[in-house]
């Protein structure tokens, strides 16, 4: 078991603690104004000038090669600002998939002409992308996508609908994962296709949430017509690659730190009333231990795919427990707090907000089920 699942401490390099000054001060200087519910899942709450800020600066795309702009940057250098943006709950949600998925996909599999037209923009904060998986009938079963994609003479004719798209409506381009191939079934005949938003017989339509939110969107394509450099990768390795980029989105400090401005805003409720309560104590000791404990696997997590390996079991455990405390944890503030719901401080505020949303967090990036049995595959358990 042990071949398949280790997770080794990892000891953060010399400059670090720099590095975390550095971007603190950067957060001080241009976080936008927002409250303690602005500042929660801020990973999906988009705010256009403070990403092109963070581009500026160089936070976006660190990682990359110079060649397509990016900062040759090591990995952990690009978690711990991830961390502390989200720690503080910054509006990073304009740029997100582009810095975490489709600009490392290009890189891995794209084309030169491709990395040109696309990289150098997102790491600017000025290019934005989505993901185009979930479908109606395909949500966390992505091997039952029906939309297609189908040869033509000079590219490809694109029919279909997307479901659940994060951020569609304020996105450039969507990578998208199609059937390429007619009467392929499930994993085969996939292929990915990275589709410019604008591009005629395209329809984005709003799903607003249960807060009255617009994050989710429905996408239609109508007869779609795209050149054959949209096709990233080989046609037909669709899967391959959506299972690699999934390990991407699964392991990162997003997945412990959602309902992170709860505990913040609860710490400092806690502090400024002044009184004793010895359950609350309790809690918030309990809740900062899982807190630390999901942290250090994490970034374990994260320094095997910087050293080149795919923990896609690691990953999975990561997702799946960290999905797990961002959604207990407001029931466990509202089990030890005795509060008006209707009320209008910020505690109840941000607290009321993630009973509505966290749901939904297990469920993006893969269901439960859906993890659990990639850990148990994995793990060699079935």
């Amino acid at each position: 078991m042990t071949a398949v699942f280790a997770l080794p401490p990892h000891v953060p390099p010399p400059g670090t603690a720099q590095l975390r000054a550095e971007i603190r001060a950067f957060i001080a200087e241009n976080m936008p104004a927002g409250d303690a519910v602005r500042r929660a899942n801020s990973w999906s709450v988009a705010d256009a000038g403070f990403s092109r800020a963070l581009g500026a600066a160089g936070w976006l795309g660190m990682v990359w090669p110079r060649q397509w702009g990016g900062h040759d940057r090591p990995a952990m250098d690009r978690y711990v600002v991830l961390e502390e943006l989200l720690a503080a709950g910054a509006p990073v949600g304009a740029h997100w998939i582009a810095d975490r998925q489709t600009g490392p996909l290009l890189l891995r599999y794209g084309t030169d002409a491709q990395r040109r037209k696309y990289l150098p923009g997102m790491a600017r904060g000025e290019v934005h992308a989505c993901i185009g998986l979930s479908e109606p009938g395909a949500g966390s079963d992505l091997a039952a996508v029906r939309s297609r994609a189908e040869k033509v003479p000079g590219g490809w004719r694109i029919n279909g609908q997307k479901l659940w798209t994060s951020g569609a409506h304020r996105a450039h381009a969507m990578l998208a994962l199609l059937r390429s191939e007619a009467g392929s079934e499930r994993g085969a005949g996939l292929s990915q296709f990275l589709i410019d938003l604008d591009t005629p017989g395209i329809t984005i339509r709003p799903v607003i949430n249960l807060t009255g939110e617009h994050d989710f969107n429905e996408v239609f394509f109508d007869d779609v017509m795209v050149g054959d450099d949209a096709l990233v990768g080989g046609q037909g390795n669709g899967w391959a690659q959506v299972t690699a980029e999934l390990a991407l989105e699964r392991s990162g400090p997003e997945r412990y730190l959602s309902s992170h401005a709860l505990l913040v805003t609860l710490i400092d409720a806690a502090r400024a009333s002044g009184t004793e309560n010895a359950a609350l104590r309790a809690t918030i000791g309990k809740l900062m231990a899982e807190l630390w404990t999901l942290r250090q696997m994490s970034m374990a997590t994260a320094a095997k795919l910087a050293g080149g390996e795919d923990p896609v079991v690691e990953a999975a455990i990561v997702k799946d427990l960290g999905n797990d405390f961002e959604q207990r944890l407001p029931l466990a503030v509202q089990a030890v707090l005795d509060l008006d719901l209707d009320g209008s401080t910020e505690l109840v505020r941000v607290l009321s907000h993630l009973l509505q949303v966290s749901p939904s967090f297990s469920l993006r990036g893969g269901t439960r089920e859906i993890l659990r049995g990639i850990i148990a595959r994995g793990l060699g358990l079935r």
